[in-house]
């Protein structure tokens, strides 16, 4: 008798099938992967420049779409024609800006602020969507998105009252908080995104964050502040834009195909934790007392704004 067997592939496909039916798992890889990318910036501080590790980021991303995504954007891409305008200010703020915002911030600041900062985006979109679309917030949103600000105000002035009456933040902090607006920005102008797959769209706002970051690498350059990547850097490099970039992205959309966008969007409140835990872990970076106070109203305050009060709404 001959005995049975599966192969390599086989089970290393069965895999894939399993993982990418689990939404759960998706969505808590995608958050992971995300928070991850505080400390990669923190890491890369003085291994590549941070205009530079933006452009190569991007460029690494539409390698790889190039290569797994070619037949749908060849499909698809003249239907974006029509919305160029539009892709490239989403591309170039929600992309573009935010990660350099974010890369340059690494320099002054801590991945564990970074991270829990991040974490306020949720509420800035219900913020700019009320101001924008006019959408109608309860009590209890309004309550949320309060202490979630508090949480900012906690970060940026190291839980001293002040540094507050002064305004003497750390830069980094507040470049931040600005990469945080822009990206909720962004994440409001997805309400008019084109009719086209959403692997297509992303291939098209990536491209468009390459090719925008080059004039900012080029400034980056005359200034004196750019320098070849180390051997170190290469790597972050590659983690960034396949991990961060690219995949989590696939696993996100995939998430959100599995159990609806709303569902998809409450795991987004991982990334504050796993970005300090991260921090502390990788980077040996001192948890204060302030982190869990700013942690716990970010987090509480997203919790009330968006389950406490979406659901009286």
């Amino acid at each position: 008798m001959r005995a049975s067997f599966s192969s390599p592939s086989s089970v290393l496909g069965s895999c894939l099938h399993w993982f990418n039916s689990q939404a759960y798992v998706l969505l808590v890889f995608t958050m992971l992967t995300w928070g991850a990318n505080a400390v990669a910036a923190r890491l890369a501080v003085g291994e590549v420049p941070p205009m530079l590790l933006t452009c190569l980021r991007w460029s690494v991303c539409c390698v790889a779409l190039a290569l797994t995504s070619r037949t749908q954007i060849a499909t698809h891409w003249r239907s974006l024609l029509p919305r160029w305008r539009s892709i490239t200010l989403m591309g170039a703020l929600g992309f573009t800006g935010f990660n350099a915002l974010f890369y340059a911030a690494a320099h002054h600041t801590t991945a564990i602020n970074i991270a829990i900062i991040q974490g306020t985006i949720p509420v800035l979109v219900l913020i700019g969507s009320l101001l924008l679309y006019r959408t109608r917030i309860t009590g209890l949103q309004v309550v949320g998105a309060v202490l979630t600000m508090g949480g900012i105000a906690v970060v940026a002035s190291q839980g001293e009252l002040a540094r507050l009456a002064a305004l003497k933040f750390n830069i980094g902090d507040v470049w931040i908080v600005i990469a945080c607006v822009l990206y909720a920005g962004f994440a409001l102008g997805l309400r008019q995104r084109p009719a086209v797959p959403a692997i297509v769209f992303f291939a098209a706002l990536a491209a468009v964050a390459a090719v925008v970051s080059l004039p900012f690498v080029a400034v980056e350059i005359a200034m004196g502040q750019s320098y070849l990547p180390s051997a170190k850097g290469w790597g972050l490099v590659l983690f960034i834009g396949l991990l961060p970039s690219f995949i989590s992205q696939l696993t996100f959309m995939q998430g959100v195909a599995l159990i609806g966008p709303a569902r998809a969007g409450m795991f987004m409140n991982l990334v504050p934790i796993f970005g300090p835990l991260l921090a502390v872990m990788v980077l040996g970076e001192p948890l204060s007392a302030y982190h869990a106070v700013a942690l716990a109203l970010v987090l509480g305050g997203i919790y009330i704004a968006e389950y406490l009060g979406a659901r009286k709404h």
